[in-house]
């Protein structure tokens, strides 16, 4: 709300941008502006057609307009601007500022992303781990209040960023994720999930999920992955399991002549759907890029926690201002109604 210091004598009360920038309590008043003309045309007739005339006879050589005959009318101008003030006033213009917090309680969640040599093949372009860091950055632009963090794994896992708000530090981790950031080869799905346990274990959000995206079977790591997903599901973590990649041949590298060099790829289903049921999530298959963003688009509706709002209402009155006008301009129609100048306008 953008404040009005002006004094009230300032003429630019009765700007337009002022009057517009108003919002009006009682509009029908503002309204009722429009019938003062209309009250003095009835007040002149009334007078014109039952004051009492007597009749004078004069030569119409003797009949001149002189320009005080004109003035009569000043102390109506007068009048009728104290009636349009006080209808000003009786609108009640005021200036509104609102404020909207909104608030949720959030969620935390974990993102536990494949790094393994894999997740290098350009079945999804550029490659399967930077279209899964694509959708990660748009699925943690559209949170609110909710806690993530990120775990990457291969032939191990670690945690890469603990559960934070702070969603420009989570960016710039998932910018710096690479595949040269764990040297053992291979697939550790259990050690994923058991940091990711570890990492969740003293929550205490309503609501805990984890969203495992890789691209193969568990092939390393001394954790089988069905013993970590029951120990998730003991602390009432939710898990979602993503597997992205196509099956058959598929581009990986290129060979000496600029040429893609395909592989041999398959992909076996049994150990991500078993934690998703054991989860109580959802398992996905996604074969290229739109399909993994509607995938997380989809995991973004299914936990989205409740938007609270606060409003803060903060109004300012500016009918005094115009009352004081009227007032101003009621002195000024009593003055013109007292003194000479009556005499004039009556003569």
């Amino acid at each position: 709300m953008d404040e009005i210091t002006d004094p009230w004598y300032s003429i630019s009360w009765f700007s337009p941008s002022t009057l517009q920038g108003f919002t009006w309590e009682n509009l029908p008043f503002l309204y009722a502006i429009l019938t003062v003309p209309f009250l003095f045309i009835a007040r002149w007739a009334f007078r014109h057609y039952f004051n009492q005339k007597l009749p004078v006879a004069l030569v119409k050589s003797d009949l001149k307009n002189s320009p005080l005959t004109w003035i009569r009318i000043v102390p109506e101008l007068v009048l009728a601007l104290v009636l349009t003030l006080l209808l000003i006033a009786l609108a009640r213009p005021q200036k509104t500022n609102e404020k909207v917090e909104q608030w949720t309680e959030g969620i935390d969640i974990m993102l536990a992303i494949d790094i393994s040599q894999s997740m290098q093949i350009e079945d999804f372009q550029p490659n399967r781990l930077e279209a899964a860091k694509d959708v990660a950055r748009d699925f943690i632009k559209g949170r609110i209040q909710d806690r993530i963090g990120i775990v990457v794994f291969s032939g191990d896992a670690f945690s890469l960023a603990p559960l934070t708000t702070d969603y420009d530090l989570l960016n710039s981790y998932l910018n710096d994720i690479s595949f040269d950031m764990i040297e053992s080869r291979g697939t550790a799905i259990g050690s994923a999930l058991a940091v990711v346990t570890n990492r969740m274990r003293e929550s205490e959000s309503k609501s805990k999920v984890c969203i495992l995206l890789s691209d193969g079977d568990n092939t390393a790591g001394n954790i089988d992955p069905i013993t970590s997903a029951e120990l998730a599901a003991a602390y009432e973590i939710k898990m979602y399991t993503i597997i992205v990649g196509q099956e058959g041949m598929v581009p990986f590298g290129k060979d000496y002549f600029g040429r893609p060099n395909m592989v041999e790829n398959t992909i076996d289903e049994t150990t991500m759907r078993k934690i998703a049921d054991i989860g109580s999530g959802e398992f996905f298959r996604v074969t290229d890029n739109e399909a993994l963003k509607n995938v997380f688009n989809r995991i973004d509706q299914y936990e989205k926690a409740e938007i609270k709002e606060t409003r803060f209402k903060d109004t300012a009155d500016y009918y005094y201002i115009y009352l004081q006008w009227a007032v101003l301009f009621l002195i000024l129609w009593l003055f013109l109604k007292s003194t000479f100048l009556t005499n004039i306008l009556q003569d």
